[in-house]
């Protein structure tokens, strides 16, 4: 909107209609104090102001102007007939005026200059907008620096402060950081420590992770520079992720040595031990049995039921020896297969006849799904050991069933086996760890026996067959244990 302000009223109504001629919105005021209420209250691109007018002239309302914020940056066109003399065209440039127009006016020339500064105007009020927000940025942007600052300084207090070599890392895999520790293992900041031989490379490693955008972990030996010889750590990095993206590495390097050599040691009394334990269990398995034989007297005699008790505590014995030899074997890498042709439903109604027969109370075993009258090729024994176990565990944790199902289900690629009991149950936060090694659910430890090592050995056999296993469990209503074999 433009300004006209002028004393005579005849000046403003020749000019407005000019003006509003050519398409611009126009305002009037017929004094300098008039205009600069209206200044105050409205917002103008340009004004055009009459010098000679009784009260505040031209010249005063100019100067008023240039010394507020918000209305010294509108250009103003001093427009007269009477003052055309040197001095007031000077005073009125130097009063803020960025024209100075006599009379009489040029229509055309005056509606150029009106729109080459209406233009000029909007361009302004454009840029300062522009520096407006630039500056806004330019303070988030800093405030944003200092916030980052402050949190890497304490991420760095914190990895000072760990037992653990630890570093830090940008987006690209460069070492920008690391604690004093590092130092013990390594002469550079931004060097890995040397790794023995054998052992993969961190780097190569590390870029895998960084393609993916994934958590790295990895056991690797690296040594103090004043030790002689390697220990095991175990390698941890991170991504730290803004919007999606890996902006950060955090690391860190624990020794995990002393922890390997006790499971080592663990390892070797549990295959020491479980080989030394087979000897006398064989000949006490072999003793009992020819007991049993020359016990002549009659069959309700207590002695027999105390020979056939001893031989299924024997049995449990056995088959305990058994499994911690499986878990030593699995430990060194010589749980092999042996990989034969066998019909799978035989297997299973074999196992189940098994079930039925060792055990004395056990609930009615419901058999649902498809035939498994298929020809698999897989080592007979070892799954046989592994749907045992499932139909034990789901007695043992049922004990107040009155069913276990098992369901099969056969596709074109897979045999899928599914044993469901009705039992206890497994916590939700507990299901991912129940395959681990002597892991064992606290709530049933204390009132089921166990060691924990028989679902874990059976996750191996499954892995060295290319299947998969798992299980559904929802706490107070039973469990579904189930693992898949592929058909070719």
């Amino acid at each position: 909107m433009i300004l006209i302000v002028d004393d005579k009223p005849e000046n403003i109504f020749s000019l407005k209609k000019l003006l509003e001629s050519k398409d611009f919105s126009v305002d009037t005021a017929l004094s300098g104090e008039e205009a600069l209420k209206k200044v105050l209250r409205n917002d103008y691109a340009l004004i055009i102001l009459d010098v000679q007018m009784p009260g505040i002239d031209g010249f005063e309302v100019a100067e008023t102007l240039s010394g507020f914020s918000k209305t010294r940056d509108i250009p103003i066109i001093f427009l007269s007939a009477v003052n055309t003399d040197k001095k007031f065209i000077t005073r009125g440039y130097a009063s803020g005026g960025i024209d100075y127009v006599t009379k009489p006016v040029d229509p055309d020339i005056l509606i150029l200059k009106v729109k080459t500064f209406y233009r000029l105007y909007e361009q302004t009020l454009a840029l300062n907008e522009t520096q407006r927000i630039l500056r806004s940025e330019i303070e988030s942007r800093k405030q944003a620096q200092e916030a980052l600052k402050e949190r890497v300084d304490y991420l760095h207090l914190i990895l000072e402060s760990l037992p653990q070599i630890a570093f830090t890392a940008n987006s690209d895999g460069k070492i920008d950081f690391v604690n004093n520790k590092w130092f013990r293992y390594s002469n550079s900041a931004t060097l890995f420590p040397d790794t023995a031989a054998g052992d993969p490379a961190i780097e190569e490693e590390w870029a895998a992770s960084m393609v993916k955008s994934t958590p790295l972990e990895m056991e690797v030996r690296i040594k103090e520079i004043s030790a002689d010889s390697f220990r095991s750590h175990l390698l941890r990095i991170i991504p730290i992720k803004e919007q999606g993206h890996s902006s950060r590495w955090v690391g860190t390097f624990t020794d995990i040595e002393d922890r390997k050599q006790v499971e080592k040691k663990k390892d070797e009394f549990l295959s020491i031990a479980s080989h030394e334990l087979k000897t006398p269990l064989t000949s006490i398995k072999a003793y009992t049995q020819l007991l049993g034989r020359t016990v002549t007297i009659d069959e309700e005699h207590p002695a027999n039921k105390y020979i056939d008790k001893v031989q299924v505590q024997v049995a449990k014995l056995n088959s305990l020896i058994a499994d911690l030899l499986d878990i030593s074997k699995i430990d060194n890498g010589k749980l092999k297969m042996n990989m034969r042709p066998f019909n799978f439903e035989d297997l299973l109604v074999n196992a189940i006849d098994t079930i039925c027969h060792t055990h004395e109370k056990l609930p009615d075993i419901i058999r649902t799904g498809d035939s498994l009258d298929v020809g698999v090729l897989g080592d007979e024994i070892r799954i046989e050991q592994v749907l045992i176990n499932y139909l034990t565990n789901a007695i043992k944790y049922s004990p107040n069933s009155e069913q276990v199902i098992v369901n099969t289900v056969r596709d074109s690629h897979t045999v899928k086996v599914e044993v469901k009991d009705f039992g206890i149950g497994i916590p939700v936060h507990k299901q991912q760890d129940i395959f681990n090694k002597f892991y064992r659910v606290e709530e049933s430890s204390v009132k089921f026996q166990g060691l924990g090592i028989g679902l874990y050995i059976c996750s191996e056999i499954i892995r060295q067959h290319q299947g998969t296993f798992g299980l559904e469990s929802e706490l107070g209503k039973g469990s579904t244990f189930y693992f898949t074999i592929p058909l070719n």
